[in-house]
């Protein structure tokens, strides 16, 4: 097994545990993600926003 496989099994095991064992904390990491992405994209439609206008 490969050392990416593995750390990828890890990765998959880790976020089993964590949603099963801590949901609170899961889901407030989950919508702190999606925050970051939707300010992100805010950023990018005002920067695209003024470029053009």
């Amino acid at each position: 097994m490969t050392l990416k496989k593995t750390l990828t099994w890890a990765a998959g095991v880790f976020i089993v545990w964590f949603v099963a064992f801590r949901p609170d904390s899961a889901a407030k990491v989950v919508q702190g993600i999606g925050t970051m992405i939707g300010q992100v994209g805010t950023g990018f439609g005002d920067f695209f926003t003024r470029v053009i206008g």
